[in-house]
């Protein structure tokens, strides 16, 4: 079968704050609504135009089942267009990628929004399995008495809470939290604590350089925010300018308390934030006249053990090269999503290193991933890693990115809860 080409139009992302601040009151789908109304307000396309709406979401709320289609319906497109959201730990909004990237490619779709959301301030805090077996035992209690009998069951330790976020990003096959894996890794592969602050030193200063240099300008889009909407954000809440080695030196280890290296210092914040991509075939970039950023060339998802989640980047990198005969060094730019210094490091290595190569049955030594191609602007670490929105938020950097330089190819890439990797590469058109 013979795929049609797929174009990225454009791309739009909030600003990213730290979870419990400035965003910490805006639910998920309106982090996405206003960015779907301002992609489209950019272009000729009418509200009806729109197959379909696909947007991931790791902590979905019990209010917005389905936060594909509100955010669908709050921005104003036709009640005709579907909408459906999609959830893959930390890597949903790939889902939509690939979805929408068969449906267009197939010519079965022209027009389709795909992106994520995450408002990780409001995921809850969720009662114990005996909390709420009281709870409804007093519910279907018919008499007073029988009431009464059922809330004298109540004992205190009841009102422990189950953190969701928490219990959302700890694996459950191999039982470790995401930052337990990262642990793993630092170990396995000598990665120090020194190498793992220097990093995350480094992405803040990026980060910080980007932002004065106006480079997150044409992504981000402000916004309102406050009881009366009277706040503006416009810039990203996380990049520190005044991060120093030293500094983050003192941190102490966050995922083992004894013997670790992981801090969270050197570990991406719990983030809120969004992005959205504006998805089109050759025909209706034809049709309504819209001038595409990049190309999608082909993307590879793959999996591996649980417990090693965070070299997920190394397989899908590895497998997509492999499937599409590019190399690394076609490579203009590269974004992997920095989860942790520890796991961003150990891909680099994989790279490199022929014993670390085998230790994950990858044959190909790719080379060196040039620090002057490497999240150029900086990584999660320093901006934050709202996790349903990760994934799209870096091909809308990548884009952007690649457009400024006028360069040619660049590749995304990241790990996914669970022991898995997606990447993706795409061709910027604006030279």
């Amino acid at each position: 079968m013979s795929f049609k080409p797929v174009y990225l139009v454009e791309g739009k992302r909030t600003p990213h704050a730290k979870a419990g601040t400035a965003l910490k009151d805006i639910q998920a789908p309106y982090l996405g609504a206003y960015l779907v109304r301002n992609l489209l307000d950019n272009t000729t396309i009418p509200n009806d135009a729109v197959d379909e709406v696909i947007f991931g979401n790791t902590g979905t709320p019990a209010k917005y089942p389905n936060i594909g289609r509100v955010i669908g319906l709050e921005a104003g497109l036709h009640k005709k267009t579907s909408g459906y959201s999609v959830h893959r730990t930390v890597l949903q909004d790939w889902r939509p990628f690939h979805k929408r990237y068969l449906k267009i490619a197939s010519g079965r779709s022209d027009i389709i929004v795909a992106g994520g959301v995450e408002s990780m301030s409001n995921m809850p805090l969720i009662y114990s399995k005996e909390m709420t077996e009281l709870f409804m035992n007093v519910m279907k209690a018919k008499t007073m008495g029988d009431k009464v009998k059922a809330i004298s069951a109540f004992r205190p330790p009841y009102l422990s809470p189950i953190v969701a976020i928490e219990q959302g990003l700890t694996d459950p096959f191999c039982g470790l939290n995401m930052g337990q894996t990262a642990e793993l890794l630092a170990r396995e592969l000598g990665i120090t604590r020194a190498q793992q602050d220097e990093y995350a030193n480094e992405s803040h200063h990026k980060a910080i350089k980007a932002m004065a240099e106006g480079k997150f300008l044409d992504e981000i889009v402000p916004l309102a925010y406050g009881a009366k909407l009277e706040k503006l954000l416009a810039t990203d809440v996380g990049p520190r300018d005044n991060s120093t080695v030293e500094g983050l030196g003192k941190m102490r280890p966050y995922f083992d308390r004894k013997s670790g290296t992981v801090t969270v210092g050197n570990s991406c914040p719990i983030t809120d934030g969004g992005s959205a991509i504006l998805f089109c075939s050759e025909e209706a970039v034809k049709k309504y006249n819209l001038e595409p950023m990049a190309r999608m060339v082909d993307y590879h998802f793959h999996g591996l053990e649980p417990e090693r989640m965070g070299m997920g980047p190394l397989h899908a990198m590895d497998g997509l090269f492999t499937r599409t005969g590019m190399t690394l060094e076609q490579m203009d730019l590269i974004e992997i999503n920095e989860a942790f210094a520890a796991q961003i490091l150990a891909v680099k290595k994989a790279f490199t290193e022929r014993a670390v190569a085998d230790k994950f049955d990858i044959e190909t030594l790719w080379g060196e991933i040039p620090a002057e191609k490497l999240n150029v602007n900086g990584g999660a670490i320093a901006l934050g890693h709202p996790v349903g929105s990760t994934g799209s938020r870096l091909l809308v950097t990548l884009a952007h990115e690649l457009k400024k330089r006028k360069a040619g190819y660049g590749i995304a890439s990241l790990c996914i809860g669970g022991g898995q990797g997606g990447a993706a590469i795409i061709e910027n058109l604006i030279k």
